[in-house]
């Protein structure tokens, strides 16, 4: 467990190993009882917005689930941006109104053992790309409409920033949000788009959160490996990786270990699903050994909804275990 006087806190564990500058052990995000260094305190939405209609996000995309069993978030199933025209006529959620901020408020005071706060912040542009202008017009707008498509980006990055000016005064320490750039053999898009179009609005947001003294973490599931030196030059300080065996723990550690830090579980569509409990054990050995050979460099997890993909308790407590009993730096 985090915040006891006689090992560093949580929010010095994960700085230290993010900042690849010698924390006393891995730090770990964990189930009970295994513990946990972060206090994740999420941005609520704005009061005064009611939707329209059932399913209706804050941008005006309306959500539907395949059937009443359906354990996902659902699909958009109407994209309000499907013509540029629009783009002056769509929602853009307010990040300004205060009100938002009350749970962080309440979660920062609560935060006695002094873990690392992280929260989520609305940049998420492959997706809610995706979510407005429907799948087929995000794959081709960096082709057919680049210039509109910035336009769209600034304005997602702008709603962004105006959270980080917000989170600044409130004690937070790290910001994060989702975008799944990679298929299962390859990133989503070739890595010369992503740099021109997608990292200057992930860098204008990073070295804003840098300087306010936030570090930067970023979730992105597939195959990834070709984007990483991009988001490392965006400023991204962590890379939470739920797969890493479609690329190579040692590809991985030796081409960007001691450059960016790896925030991960042990593969949760390979070894944690198909492997022995042995096997999760040697993988999680294996990741603190290689990503995490960098004085710091590899923060451990679990996969949050464990149900929904087939993990077995017996399999996360042995994950759980090696973690806690390989993970520490002396």
């Amino acid at each position: 467990m985090s915040g006891s006087s006689e090992e560093m806190s949580g929010r010095e564990l994960v700085r230290r190993a993010t900042l690849f500058q010698g924390p006393d052990r891995v730090p770990r995000d964990l189930p009970d009882p295994w513990g946990t260094d972060f206090q994740h305190a999420g941005i609520g939405r704005d009061p005064d917005w009611e939707p329209s209609q059932e399913g209706e996000d804050e941008f005006g995309c309306i959500w539907k689930k395949v059937s009443v069993d359906d354990r996902t978030m659902g699909q958009v199933k109407y994209h309000p941006l499907d013509d540029y025209s629009k783009i002056d006529d769509i929602s853009y959620p307010d990040y300004t109104v205060s009100a938002r901020y009350d749970g962080i408020r309440e979660k920062v005071g609560e935060n006695s053992e002094e873990r690392f706060v992280l929260t989520g912040v609305p940049l998420s542009l492959i997706h809610r790309l995706d979510y407005l202008r429907g799948n087929r017009n995000a794959m081709a707008d960096p082709y057919r409409h680049p210039e509109e498509l910035k336009e769209l980006l600034g304005r997602l990055t702008d709603i962004a920033m105006d959270s980080i000016r917000a989170l600044a005064p409130l004690g937070v320490d790290g910001i994060i949000s989702c975008d799944d750039w990679g298929l299962q053999d390859r990133s989503l898009i070739r890595p010369e788009i992503f740099e021109e179009l997608f990292q200057p609005f992930y860098k204008r947001l990073y070295h804003q959160a840098h300087e306010y003294g936030m570090l930067t973490l970023l979730h992105s599931c597939g195959h990834i490996s070709e984007l990483l030196d991009g988001l490392i030059d965006a400023e991204l300080d962590v890379i939470q990786m739920d797969q890493q065996q479609n690329m190579g723990v040692d590809y991985l550690a030796e081409n960007f270990g001691g450059r960016i830090c790896f925030w991960c579980p042990v593969d949760i569509q390979n070894t944690m699903v198909r492997g022995t409990l042995d096997d999760i054990r040697v993988y999680a050995r294996k990741l603190i050994e290689t990503l995490g050979a960098f004085n710091g460099g590899f923060m451990c997890k679990w996969y949050g909804s464990p149900d929904a993909i087939g993990h077995t308790w017996d399999r996360i407590n042995a994950m759980s275990e090696a973690f806690v009993r390989y993970g520490s730096y002396h």
